[in-house]
């Protein structure tokens, strides 16, 4: 009986040790984790609207280009045109959320719709870029050698739509 005793507490020993190493070994496991979620949540963006992060572009990319007074007119109008696409793009989230909200009660297109709303999302894109072509070129002309070097890696289109890049913009200071 002690025999059949002393195994049962072996046992119980084991197995309770194993516990024990198997929450200390799960723990550093877990944390990481949960301090992505926290880092994840600490790099949220502050802002949630194209017209809540122009003005820190306009300054990061002004301040890049150390703008003088004499090039500070085709800047101004630059920086207006961004304002007002960013203005835009607001209007455009407002009425995709509105839309969303309503979900339910919306059908879903036809093809041939859905190749049209294309088609003049298309259009539209079109008309904003000749509308930054319009004012950038100035722009561009009145730089020096040395801020034409940092517009081109600031203003340049980037792929898949992002004019300034993901993480573009740390490169040039």
């Amino acid at each position: 009986m002690s025999k059949t005793l002393a195994g049962a507490l072996l046992c119980m020993g084991l197995s309770s040790a194993f516990a024990v190493h198997a929450q200390t070994s799960a723990a550093p496991a877990a944390e990481p984790q949960a301090q992505h979620g926290m880092r994840h949540q600490d790099s949220k963006r502050a802002f949630t609207k194209p017209s809540e992060r122009i003005e820190a572009r306009l300054a990061y990319i002004r301040t890049a280009l150390k703008i003088t007074d004499a090039q500070q007119a085709q800047w101004n109008a630059f920086a207006e045109t961004l304002r007002n696409h960013a203005r835009s793009a607001d209007q455009r989230m407002q009425e995709f959320r509105a839309q969303r909200e309503r979900g339910a009660a919306i059908e879903r297109p036809s093809a041939i719709a859905r190749l049209e709303q294309e088609q003049q999302r298309h259009a539209a894109s079109v008309t904003r870029i000749n509308e930054l072509l319009t004012v950038q070129r100035p722009l561009y002309a009145a730089l020096s050698a040395d801020q034409k070097a940092i517009a081109d890696e600031l203003l340049a289109p980037r792929r898949h739509g992002h004019r300034f890049g993901r993480g573009g913009l740390h490169r040039v200071v």
